[in-house]
Parts: structure tokens; sequence; C-alpha cells
């Protein structure tokens, strides 16, 4: 029993962490009907903020423009690459994200070389012992850190001025262009809240107890496991991501522990197919994968 509560609360941990990717993916798709393969890239600049500048600053310091250095990096993503070709196919700009997904990610990790290097520095300690459970604490910050931020933008999304921008938007971009609704200010405050969480989510990826991958195409590659959330609880659905992240957290873990490891990542992926033959739609979505 103290093993499934502590896989329990390792896993809550995870999908904490892939709701906020998930929700980044959501927002993207919401706003510009594009799949945006880039966000494993915006990770690897977040965390690569961090890691070029927590000797000189502090890690504290260093997180915050990590944050922002993503938030920043997806906008310019969006004005240069995107807001030029809005007119495009959206699979053809999702293939465009592709692209600039490799070339972001290859450069990174030709700066950092091959020292893969952990930048969790204040989570990399030892787990925390709560009655004989054993808990890892990036784990749990992650937890604590995820409900607060996904609280947060589940109530800004409901009723701030850009969150009935975005929905209205989304419903129908012309009825909300012709409501005074300016789409270009919409869709660069998505990217940029996408980015933002990206470069939070990084701050616990790049740990030794979220996975132990470094900042990396390992890390890159975790990062990507928030897309089957994404689909799994409903590509146009904020709630089904923060559901869906939470459902592949739980997923991973528990089938690491009473399955195999290797295995844990392929589960993810047969839990979303499963999902997908009940409900094409997702569990909260309205549009199917195969109109995206």
């Amino acid at each position: 029993m103290g093993t499934f509560v502590q896989l329990l609360v390792n896993g809550l941990g995870k999908g904490a962490v892939y709701a906020l990717l998930a929700l980044g993916f959501v927002i993207i798709f919401k706003a510009t009907e594009v799949v945006n393969f880039a966000h494993g890239s915006l990770v690897l600049v977040g965390g690569y903020v961090v890691f070029a500048l927590k000797d000189t600053l502090g890690w504290v310091p260093a997180a915050l423009l990590g944050i922002i250095g993503a938030a920043l990096v997806a906008l310019l993503v969006e004005r240069v690459f995107l807001a030029n070709a809005r007119r495009a196919d959206p699979n053809s700009l999702a293939l465009l994200t592709i692209g600039l997904d490799v070339i972001i990610t290859e450069e990174i990790v030709r700066r950092v070389g091959a020292a893969i290097p952990f930048i969790g520095d204040p989570y990399d300690a030892q787990p925390l012992q709560v009655a004989g459970i054993t808990i890892f604490r990036t784990q749990a910050i992650a937890l604590v850190v995820g409900a607060v931020l996904v609280t947060a933008f589940l109530l800004a999304f409901r009723y701030s001025s850009w969150g009935v921008a975005m929905r209205a938007q989304a419903e129908n971009k012309e009825a909300a262009a012709l409501m005074g609704i300016r789409s270009s200010r919409v869709t660069a405050t998505a990217w940029l809240v996408a980015g933002a969480l990206a470069g939070v989510a990084v701050l616990f990826m790049a740990t030794q107890d979220f996975s132990g991958a470094g900042l990396g195409r390992g890390t890159h590659a975790i990062a990507l496991i928030a897309f089957p959330a994404a689909i799994l609880g409903g590509l146009d659905s904020t709630a089904g991501a923060v559901v869906g992240g939470i459902v592949v957290g739980l997923t991973e873990a528990l089938s690491a522990q009473y399955i195999s490891f290797e295995f844990s990542k392929s589960a993810v992926f047969l839990v979303m197919l499963l999902v997908l033959v009940i409900r094409p739609s997702g569990l909260f979505g309205t549009k199917e994968l195969s109109r995206v």
C-alpha cells in the first residue's frame, strides 16, 4: 500500500508538469489551429538560459529569466515565422514548427555539449519521508506549483478579457473579429503563455528526480510525451489538457513500477490510442483528431 501511495504522489507530480506542457499545446491550437511541434525546443530554451546564468546570477533569478526567455522565443517564432504565413494550411504550419524544433534543439544540444547537466539544483536533494513513504522532492514541489499555475490559468481563461477573447476566437474567428477582438494580439499572448509554461516545466524536468535526463535530447523527448496528454484530453480543451497530463503521469509511474520502465513510455501511447478508439475527440474535446 505504501508503494502505491508513493507512486500515486510521484505520478501526480509528473502529471502536473505534463499538464503545464499540454496546456501549451492546447492554447496554441485553440488560438491558431496549429499543432506546435516546436514545444519541446521551447523547453530546452528555458533550461539553457537557466544553465547559462545560474552560476552568475543564482538559481532563482536564472529560473525567472529562463521562463521569460522561453516565452520570448515562443513569441518570436509566432511573429517571425507564423504570423506572415497565417493564410497557409495549418498542417503546413505544423510541419514548419517541426523544422524549427530541429534547428533550435540541435543548436542548444551543441552549446551544452556532452555534459548534459541537471539544472534543478534546489530539487536535487534527499527524498522526503512522510509516514514511511518516500516522496521525491521534485515531484512534490511540481505538484504544488503545477496546481497553483493550472488553477490560475483556468481562472484567467474563464474570467479575464484575454480568456474571453481566446474562447471567442476559438469558437468563430470571423465573428470575434467583427466584435473588435484583435486576432494577432490573442495569438501572440497564447504563444507567450505557452512558452512561459514550457519554461516552468523544464525547471522540474531537467532534474535527477524527475527522469534522470539532463538538459539535452532526453528532456526534449520527455517534453513531447505531453502531446499524447493533450490529445488524450482533447486538443481543443484546456480542462482536458490538465486531466490528460495527470493520466499520463500516473500511467507512466504505475506501469514503470508494476510492468517495466521500458514499457512505461509505450503505455502512455497505448492509453491515448485506447481513448481515441472510444472517443475520437479525446475525453473533453469537440474536434476529432482526423479533422485537425
